[in-house]
């Protein structure tokens, strides 16, 4: 069977004017929060991994109507990654088995994940992709926001020719060990041009030269021992961050490390850091969380038609209903925030 190359698949599966409009102004705002022209809060937000199509509509329209809500305090961006890291082994994301059950139909897998992702543009969301494999990127750097580096790659050298590449923000995990030293070579990497070799639209491996992104920016994830989202570990990696003339305005995950494997307590890292900009922080610039649907994960060796929608396939994530009492919170702080200082974090 023939598979497509990029720019097939993006014939098959346009963008309109209009989506073109919606990412171009998305992507903006986007800069400007990571440059801090905007000081809305960036929030990172969804499944840990994509796996179906009705749950991910379902979630991404209460998300649009919450982005409608707090939209002057507030940017949210939605979590669609199709690829699915793995220390060990295990499902690898829509991508690679849409179908659920090893089939590994990689063909059907694209076509559906950029299906989502147009699907998503059409209702006003905008989407952030973790990067697990460069490659895959061509596919869809068209309609992401922002992009994501995760743990495992995050000292990669192709990942980093590949964000220097692109137009959007993209955001580099420290490291499982939680050091943030690599990351910042990461990030200086990032910002500077390349010539490396990658897929081009028409599907052949070209040399590709990029610009360097200004955009690059650290998050902290917390380690496999600690979390890391205190005041005084924010304070030393934006320091950390300055001295390499590097952006200094971070983001906070408050999954993985942050929560020590337990989804629940994604809410106590994300109510600290609030407090944090409460008090004046003005180096954080966003927050992630894994949320979809319905509370915690089910399992997949039950076979795919047990499955309940709704409810994540890989990591635990947290409901709707905590998922969008927590957004309301952050909008709400910041608003009186703002009224207090007469500036705040506002565009």
């Amino acid at each position: 069977m023939h598979f497509p190359s990029p720019k097939e698949l993006k014939q098959e599966l346009p963008i309109n004017a209009s989506i073109r409009s919606f990412i171009a102004e998305s992507r903006y705002a986007a800069q400007k929060i990571v440059s801090g022209e905007d000081q809305r809060l960036a929030i990172l937000v969804g499944p840990c991994s994509v796996h179906e199509v009705e749950g991910t509509i379902e979630y991404a329209e209460k998300l649009a109507d919450l982005a409608e809500r707090v939209r002057e305090s507030c940017f949210l961006v939605m979590r669609v990654c199709v690829e699915k890291p793995r220390t060990g082994l295990g499902w690898k994301g829509m991508l690679y088995d849409p179908h659920l059950n090893g089939s590994h139909q990689i063909q059907a897998g694209i076509r559906q994940s950029r299906r989502i992702l147009l699907d998503l543009a059409k209702r006003g969301v905008a989407t952030v992709m973790e990067f697990v494999d460069p490659l895959a990127s061509s596919y869809f750097d068209d309609l992401l926001v922002w992009g994501l580096v995760g743990a495992r790659t995050s000292s990669s050298q192709p990942h980093r020719q590949l964000a220097s590449s692109l137009s959007f923000p993209v955001g580099f995990k420290n490291g499982l060990d939680g050091e943030i030293e690599p990351i910042i070579n990461s990030l200086q990497s990032a910002a500077s041009p390349h010539t490396f070799l990658h897929v081009n639209q028409d599907g052949q491996l070209s040399p590709i030269e990029s610009q360097g992104n200004p955009f690059a920016h650290l998050i902290l994830r917390g380690s496999i021992r600690e979390p890391n989202y205190d005041a005084s570990f924010i304070e030393y990696a934006s320091k950390r961050l300055a001295l390499q003339n590097l952006p200094t305005r971070l983001m906070v995950d408050c999954a993985h490390g942050n929560c020590q494997k337990d989804y629940l307590r994604q809410k106590e890292a994300f109510l600290e850091v609030l407090r944090q900009i409460e008090e004046g922080n003005e180096t954080i610039m966003g927050l992630m969380l894994e949320s979809y649907l319905h509370a915690g994960n089910q399992s997949l060796s039950e076979g795919e038609l047990s499955l309940k929608s709704g409810l994540s396939i890989t990591d635990p994530c947290l409901d709707w209903s905590s998922t969008e009492e927590l957004i309301l919170s952050a909008s709400k702080l910041l608003e009186i925030s703002s009224s207090d200082s007469g500036s705040g974090r506002r565009p």
